[in-house]
């Protein structure tokens, strides 16, 4: 016996759909999807219900009416590409639906342009902060095609990317793609921040093929390839290390508190590509270092707040992980005012080099109920000798952990 809900892909157009495809839609008891999609079959005498933002009272209804109903669940694009689909799946389970793909909005605009798309870079703005995965591929010399949504369409699309110095990026908007009224438009963020666009609409971003990709991005990173005040950086190998214990994720909310040069918040978007990374810094020029290096590796997820501490995270969003790497005579209130922002199960690391701030940094987070772990790296790098090399001591650091049970 067949699933009682079907779940069909229309292409960019009803013109995309099979023979099969049309007569299941022409034989369903129920058809459901968006407004504009189900108004093509505005001959048929079937019940109708459409889908807005609320998914959780769309499963209910189709959970009544599964038992009793032939249903045809109408998507544009293909369902399980950015589409409503995997939803469906989870919320009706995998037994109770039947998916008919169809040829998605990605392969219909590069069908457009006549050029492969196999390996594009596909980001989706609906409803996820994916600024960070974007710019690091275009960084990365990639081409990236955008799902933009009427919050983040291409004149806020361009505006990012004016802002993340990708001012020289090629920009096509592919618009009502399948409907007599199509357009295509190639254009620069420049252009683009002053123009109006469908909100349906597809983007492809082009780097300048001459344009220097950024450098490759990669945990403990030596600290020259970092702009930074002499000496004033959490060392490479004390990086590494201290990134490891933050046990961070792709949609953390992540504070670097004290950031400095902004090193540890730069490799942390190796991690958080879909969350949040705040870097607060004091000092002036630290503050342009830290714009600096989120510029030449594209951390486009990266914000930078200069503030003292700890006033300058009260407007920031609770954070799953907090890095704390200075804070002087401060470090009490500092732990105190993150541990009270702290998700459950969060995070704390904190380094230090002094003997007093280690005692402080310990009875602190043991104060608020912390599990406490500490470790001391202490780093000895070659240094050339005329026929020899010999080791040349760094400061000791001390890393202090605290999980929140």
């Amino acid at each position: 016996m067949a699933p009682p809900v079907t779940i069909i892909g229309m292409g960019v157009s009803p013109d995309d759909l099979t023979l099969r495809q049309r007569s299941i839609i022409e034989a369903a008891d129920i058809l459901v999807g968006g407004k504009r999609l189900i108004d093509h079959f505005g001959n048929l005498a079937c019940q109708r219900r459409g889908v807005d933002r609320d998914l959780d009272g769309l499963g209910d209804f189709l959970q009544e009416k599964m038992p009793d109903n032939t249903i045809v669940v109408l998507t544009s694009g293909d369902p399980l590409f950015y589409g409503i689909g995997a939803f469906l799946v989870r919320r009706l389970g995998a037994d109770q639906v039947h998916i008919l793909p169809n040829v998605c909005t990605v392969a219909a605009g590069f069908a457009r342009l006549g050029e492969p798309w196999q390996d594009v870079r596909v980001v989706s703005l609906h409803g996820r902060n994916r600024t960070g995965e974007l710019l690091r591929h275009l960084a990365g010399g990639d081409t990236v095609a955008v799902y933009t949504d009427p919050t983040h369409g291409p004149a806020w699309l361009a505006g990012l990317l004016e802002e993340n110095a990708f001012s020289d990026v090629g920009m096509c908007v592919l618009e009502r793609l399948g409907m007599p009224d199509e357009r295509i438009t190639r254009t620069t963020p420049a252009e683009a921040r002053a123009m109006t666009f469908s909100d349906l609409n597809l983007v492809v971003l082009k780097p300048d093929p001459v344009r220097q990709t950024a450098p490759s991005l990669f945990s403990g990173m030596p600290d020259h390839r970092f702009a930074h005040e002499a000496g004033l950086i959490t060392k490479a190998e004390v990086r590494a290390v201290s990134l490891s214990r933050l046990r961070l994720f792709d949609r953390a909310v992540f504070w670097d508190l004290g950031a400095g040069s902004g090193s540890v918040s730069i490799e942390a978007g190796l991690t958080v590509t879909r969350g949040e990374i705040y870097a607060v810094e004091q000092k002036e020029r630290r503050i342009r270092h830290i714009h600096e290096n989120r510029s030449r590796f594209g951390i486009g997820n990266l914000q930078v707040i200069q503030a003292r501490l700890p006033e300058g995270t009260t407007d920031l969003p609770s954070p799953d992980r907090v890095f704390i790497g200075g804070g002087g005579n401060a470090l009490t209130d500092i732990i105190r005012s993150a541990a009270q922002r702290l998700k459950p199960s969060g995070i704390i690391v904190i380094n230090t080099v002094l003997i007093d701030n280690l005692t402080t940094a310990v009875h602190s987070l043991e104060d608020l109920g912390f599990d406490v772990d500490m470790v001391q790296i202490q780093v000895s790098r070659a240094t050339p000798m005329p026929f020899s090399h010999r080791l040349e001591a760094a400061n000791p650091v001390w890393i202090i952990t605290g999980s929140r049970p």
